[in-house]
């Protein structure tokens, strides 16, 4: 059973000129669902294809040309709805969406206005800080992507691609509950990473296969709460669009700075209008890009081409059965199963693989210590690297082999830290190599005791400094660590200075 408990943060507050303002944020997240074939045709979704190579002729809007619909698209619609503890409707119908773009060759766009696939929904944003926000997920609905015009190729002419029409998207509308630019980073990542977890969308935005239309409007303070209360929006500032976000970090200063720019309109006296609007990030600016559309303006009706979509309640109970674990259930059993800090349970199950790696360093083995190898020394090199967890070099099986001989003290802490420098540049197996080098740590008190009556003898001054100030009797741990070559036992070397020195 999960059992998560948070404090909710408090809403970011930008002091204007007159009034302290508080922000409230919707977002509208397109996510190209991962499937090997488009929404309404057999091409290629392949990134990276030449120009105009992955079009099928319904996709160029051919006469004639009918859509077929991809039941494994419904399918990612379906598993990312229950991934979100949403409501799944067994009945849905695709309108077609009028309007004229170059990219755009059947004039329309086929998308899900009035009975979308998937219904209510939430979302758990956790902030870092003991706190988080419960985002609530008004609707996600399946629609076909547009093309790409391109208009950097020539001085006098723009081209374009048609390599994305027609691939899926989930469009994942939230309410208006997020409430500052941080949250609104850290509900894309949450989405990024169930949807990742689940396999329905790579969550690439380098590659435009994650973006957000962001919806900014400003409150004073109390007026949210009365709308919350009540769902009237006129409780609300009129809010604003900004479309196409597909940076974490654009997104936090545009949402930023469309506040600051709607505070000052509002407090000169004037009305903000209801707009479409682009961030420049070069200029820290947002600029209109259109008036904002209601639904009318874009003459919906239901597609001719495309009876309404059923699907069976026992199909939608199959794909729930065949759910992977989810981050916030994973989270919550490395810190039950490992006894790991929230942190580095959150840290680990940041990424799928990242999780699946620790797991398998961890499976029998002391979880906290796995825990720290993984997150502090692997993490760190693979970061200063720029790897990511599926380029390491070094394997859950090498790592657990470091782990084994710290844990049976076959070698040190320090020791340990020189042989994963070697398992990653070289590889091999680190019980091998601590055998073929000469690494093991020497556990022999004898031995370590003669080496420490030398140190004592050769240095009668600084023994009698130490019997006096018992911290300087760390000087000789490291003398003797040193003489040993790092291999001496640290905690069989503490325990002979303590008797010696009596300290």
């Amino acid at each position: 059973m999960l059992d998560l408990t948070y404090e909710m943060p408090k809403p970011k507050t930008i002091a204007g000129a007159k009034h302290d303002w508080e922000l409230v944020i919707g977002m509208e997240v397109h996510a190209q669902v991962s499937s090997n074939a488009k929404l309404f045709s057999g091409a290629s979704t392949q990134f990276g294809a030449e120009p105009n190579s992955n079009v099928a002729f319904v996709d160029a809007a051919m006469p004639g040309m009918l859509p077929v619909i991809n039941e494994y698209c419904v399918e990612q619609a379906v598993r990312t709805g229950l991934g979100l503890k949403a409501d799944i409707n067994l009945k849905s119908a695709f309108d077609r969406k009028n309007y004229f773009y170059p990219d755009l060759p059947q004039g329309y766009q086929i998308s899900q206005l009035y009975h979308p696939i998937v219904g209510e929904g939430e979302v758990l944003v956790e902030l870092g800080d003991g706190t988080a926000r419960k985002v609530r997920i008004e609707r996600i609905h399946m629609e076909q992507d547009a093309g790409k015009s391109i208009h950097d190729m020539d001085p006098h002419m723009s081209f374009v691609d048609l390599n994305r029409t027609g691939v899926c998207l989930m469009e994942i509308v939230s309410r208006p509950d997020i409430r500052g630019p941080e949250e609104a980073a850290a509900y894309i990542a949450k989405l990024r990473q169930i949807m990742r977890y689940l396999g329905t969308c790579d969550g690439n935005m380098q590659n435009g296969n994650l973006r957000a239309d962001v919806n900014v409007s400003i409150c004073l303070p109390g007026a949210y709460e009365k709308y919350q209360e009540t769902q009237d929006f006129s409780h609300l500032g009129t809010r604003c669009e900004i479309k196409n976000m597909n940076s974490m970090r654009f997104i936090q200063q545009a949402i930023e700075v469309e506040a600051r720019r709607q505070i000052a309109i509002v407090e000169a006296g004037g009305e903000v209008e209801q707009e479409t609007r682009l961030y420049d990030p070069d200029k820290g600016e947002t600029r209109s890009m259109r008036s904002k559309e209601e639904a009318h303006d874009y003459r919906y009706f239901p597609d001719p081409d495309l009876l309404p979509l059923e699907i069976e309640q026992a199909w939608v109970d199959d794909i729930d059965a065949r759910l992977p674990e989810l981050p916030d259930e994973k989270k919550a059993r490395f810190i039950n199963d490992f006894g790991l800090t929230d942190y580095d349970a959150s840290v680990l199950t940041a990424e799928v693989e990242s999780a699946a790696y620790f797991e398998e360093v961890a499976k029998g083995r002391n979880g906290k210590l796995a825990a720290n190898w993984v997150i502090n020394e692997l993490f760190g090199r693979l970061k200063k690297d720029d790897r990511d967890i599926t380029g390491s070099p070094v394997s859950p099986t090498q790592l657990g082999g470091i782990i084994d001989l710290i844990a049976s003290d076959a070698i040190s802490g320090k020791i340990a830290k020189e042989l994963f420098e070697i398992v990653y540049t070289e590889g091999g197996d680190p019980a091998q190599i601590v055998e073929e080098r000469g690494m093991k740590q020497v556990t022999d008190t004898g031995a370590i005791e003669a080496v420490l009556d030398e140190i004592i003898a050769a240095n009668p001054a600084q023994v009698e400094k130490a019997k006096v100030n018992p911290k300087l009797a760390g000087w000789f741990v490291g003398q003797v660590m040193k003489a040993t070559g790092g291999k001496a036992n640290p905690k069989a070397v503490n325990e002979l200075v303590s008797k010696k020195l009596g300290s």
